[in-house]
């Protein structure tokens, strides 16, 4: 999903061809390092955008002694799928790290809604705290290993704590218009 945001974020801009956004991600990192994404995924991402109606062919610039470079355009539906996109992408990220490129293209969006997305997400955290404290870690594994027991608690706990605060500023961030 993240993929087919940044393509649709990008023609946003400007129309523009797989090739050149491909030399874009590379130039930022190599494409194998980005979720596992290759050449041949890219391409896929501008397919299946195509057969969704939410980019469309523009113009094919022929050149000699190179391939045929096919320019592609966001659609009018595609202009109004893609802020569903980045709510959905905000709905199902497990982390900020999954995010990113949903924060890095707010303009697209509702700032109230996402907060409201990321509101929700801390009232799970909250009740997943509550439901952890409720466990008997060294019931569960047994009284030979509280050592054990204890160190996975804390672990669970840092984690629950430092998504709340990452979380937590993340809104406070959105609401000033900093990101």
């Amino acid at each position: 999903m993240a993929v087919q945001i940044f393509i649709l974020t990008q023609l946003m801009e400007e129309d523009t061809y797989p090739y050149k956004l491909k030399k874009q991600l590379a130039d930022l990192q190599p494409l194998e390092k980005i979720n596992g994404l290759t050449e041949s995924k890219l391409y896929y991402h501008f397919e299946s955008l195509a057969k969704q109606g939410l980019i469309e062919a523009k113009e094919i610039i022929k050149e000699e002694h190179r391939p045929d470079k096919q320019v592609f355009g966001i659609t009018e539906k595609g202009r109004e799928i893609l802020p569903k996109k980045i709510y959905k992408l905000f709905e199902s990220a497990e982390d900020i790290g999954d995010m990113v490129i949903g924060l890095a293209n707010m303009k697209y969006v509702d700032r109230g809604t996402v907060i409201g997305l990321l509101e929700k997400k801390i009232d799970k955290i909250h009740n997943s705290r509550e439901q952890l404290s409720q466990i008997d870690a060294s019931h569960l594994i047994g009284p030979e290993h509280q050592v054990f027991a204890e160190f996975v608690d804390d672990y669970a706990n840092y984690k629950i704590s430092s998504n709340l605060s990452f979380l937590e500023r993340l809104i406070k961030h959105i609401e000033k218009e900093e990101i």
